[in-house]
């Protein structure tokens, strides 16, 4: 790095610097985000940021950069994060019910990605095994030790930041489900709805799971209704972001049901890029155009070659796809025309 320690006189010197012996190095494609990366650290050595904001920033990077190292050798195998209760019993029905989900689920070619403490987490992990599983722990001031299905596995992160977990398990997720719990499962519940709902996550199933007489998540969809709907802080669509099903057999066909033909979207400037296993019909595609025109801002949905932007994302390039023009803003009615496509014959 001989021109970076030339110490350039100005900032902007140094930046430019960086950036030509990035170029000059990084052969991956990915030099302008490096170099994004080390100006912001560049710059912050010249914004006087106090040493506990810099601890802070320095420690989320740190447990990121480890947890993307982990994921990535898994970045094309699906995978389904488990939330509920850390107090629930092995011999409880939510502990068989959690174990059954995540057996059913590795069986179906996911794996599973949950807390690694005790309950409905462990649950998760021993119906999964270790083999199919991710182990996400929390650091808490009562030490939370790893429970034994998932602990010393090299798949087992440890962290410190509430934030930086719950982003590994909402960007690592195709889907969630979320059993009875405390507060924890439910900040981890609505932030999922949350991303989904505002566009800033991919839409993905959200199941709540309950034992079938159980009224946990009846009574929660009750207050959604009467004071949520009904006071206009929501909309009756967006109810339907999430499913409420009471066994496992169930949780695992929605799942695999959601990917059925819809494999993924991306945004490309102004349009939707919507990818999908198997090619869609002409009358499949007009009915959708007539169906959902209220979410359509300009034009009519239709089918397109893989756009110049998507390059970057080989992996993809020999899915089929169907370009829209989409509002932005009813992810809720985009869930229902991704449900209509998979419903498809």
């Amino acid at each position: 790095m001989e021109a970076i320690e030339q110490q350039p006189k100005t900032l902007v010197e140094m930046v430019a610097q960086i950036e030509e012996w990035l170029e000059a190095q990084d052969r991956s494609g990915n030099a302008d985000q490096f170099a994004g990366i080390l100006r912001t650290v560049v710059k912050l050595s010249h914004d006087n940021a106090g040493r506990g904001d810099l601890k802070i920033l320095n420690r989320a990077m740190q447990e990121l950069r480890h947890a993307f190292r982990i994921f990535a050798p898994y970045r094309q195998q699906r995978k389904v994060s488990i939330f509920g209760s850390t107090r629930v019993a092995e011999n409880d029905p939510y502990y068989d019910l959690a174990r059954s989900l995540a057996q059913g689920l590795t069986q179906a070619g996911f794996m599973v990605i949950t807390g690694a403490g005790p309950g409905i987490m462990q649950a998760g992990h021993e119906g999964a095994s270790r083999e199919m599983s991710f182990g996400v722990n929390i650091r808490l001031p009562s030490v939370q030790l790893a429970n034994r299905f998932i602990r010393d596995d090299p798949k087992l992160m440890n962290f410190h930041f509430f934030f930086t977990r719950k982003l590994m398990f909402v960007k690592e997720a195709d889907a969630v489900v979320i059993f009875p719990g405390g507060f924890g499962t439910q900040d981890e519940l609505f932030e999922s709805i949350t991303l989904v709902q505002t566009g800033k996550s991919q839409l993905l199933p959200i199941i709540l799971m309950d034992l079938p007489d159980a009224t946990y998540w009846s009574r929660w969809q009750e207050f959604l209704r009467d004071d949520l709907v009904q006071r206009g802080y929501i909309s009756e669509d967006e109810l339907n972001l999430v499913k409420f099903i009471s066994s496992a057999e169930a949780a695992v066909k929605e799942i695999t049901g959601f990917y059925r033909n819809y494999h993924s979207y991306r945004f490309v400037k102004q349009d939707l890029v919507i990818r999908l296993n198997q090619p869609p019909s002409p009358a499949l595609i007009d009915r959708l155009n007539r169906e959902f025109a209220d979410i359509i801002s300009d034009g009519e949905m239709r089918l397109t070659e893989p756009l110049p932007e998507e390059a970057e994302e080989p992996e993809t390039l020999h899915l089929h796809r169907l370009l829209v023009r989409f509002n932005r803003e009813d992810f809720a009615r985009l869930r229902q025309l991704i449900d209509a496509i998979n419903a498809a014959e």
